[in-house]
């Protein structure tokens, strides 16, 4: 069953809390549960590139909150704020709910979520890049990022073969029916000018093995998954470390020659006149 059945609902109350938060009566049930699918379908489909994960719906009496799981928060939420509040408007005229609250939660390493990662894949296929080499770039970041395995598998035209087929690359370890092993599941597809194109994409985070809190908000350690963004964005200094950790060091252009550069290039020293 482990490897038919999909790996987020059969971890739901074990180590996986629930996206939609809330209780209703027979009457109301089915209402509320279209109602949720439309604030999703509508949230994915304005923000189409603001990197979203996941949306976390919670109702109390008359309140309706909205968590944003996302790596792009600037995006969201706009300049001094007002895109979320367009947001928040829109929202209330979707569902006749006065009382709507957003909120957004940055997701700190964007390579460790399936969500993203398989979005990232369909764009780039979508951008006519090679199938083999942007599941393989999404691979290495993820691994880079300390995911346990992972396993990416296209199907469709691969390539806008005439004959569609279906191709897995994974690397690690992706136990599907271990149900203490964290592992984040998506389905996506990319259409192409020659045909839609199916991703999945399965990434293990490894072993829960104390007892975890089921708030979808929530992280295993108790903290905020990237903890609540305020209004000011400050990203700016965190992007410029993670870009310098990836490439290897802040100081790139510095002489990278045991004996030195610039200059000195020629081997003479570099006061002296060069010869022709």
């Amino acid at each position: 069953m482990g490897q038919k059945t999909n790996p987020i609902g059969i971890r739901l109350g074990i180590i996986r809390g629930w996206d939609s938060n809330w209780y209703a009566n027979k009457k109301d049930f089915g209402k509320k549960l279209i109602e949720d699918n439309k604030i999703r379908n509508y949230l994915n489909a304005r923000i189409s590139k603001g990197g979203i994960s996941k949306i976390v719906i919670e109702r109390t009496l008359n309140k309706l909150i909205v968590t944003i799981h996302t790596s792009k928060p600037g995006i969201i939420i706009g300049k001094g704020g007002g895109e979320v509040d367009r947001i928040k408007e829109e929202l209330k005229k979707l569902t006749g709910n006065d009382d709507v609250q957003i909120n957004i939660l940055e997701i700190r390493r964007p390579e460790l979520d399936a969500q993203i990662v398989a979005d990232t894949i369909a764009r780039q296929l979508e951008g006519r890049i090679n199938f083999k080499r942007a599941v393989k770039m999404s691979i290495a970041s993820a691994l880079r990022m300390g995911a346990e395995g992972i396993k990416v598998r296209c199907g469709g035209r691969l390539g806008g073969a005439e004959i569609a087929r279906s191709e897995e690359i994974k690397q690690g370890r992706t136990p599907l029916h271990t149900l203490r092993m964290d592992i984040d599941y998506a389905s996506v597809f990319a259409q192409t000018v020659y045909g839609k194109i199916g991703i999945k994409v399965w990434i293990c985070k490894g072993e829960v093995l104390a007892k975890r809190d089921l708030n979808p908000n929530i992280l295993a350690g108790g903290g905020k998954e990237g903890g609540e963004r305020s209004f000011d964005n400050q990203r700016g200094g965190e992007r410029g470390d993670r870009r310098d950790d990836r490439r290897g060091g802040g100081d790139r252009g510095g002489d990278r020659r045991p004996g030195g550069g610039g200059a000195n290039r020629g081997g003479g020293t570099g006061g002296g006149p060069r010869r022709s």
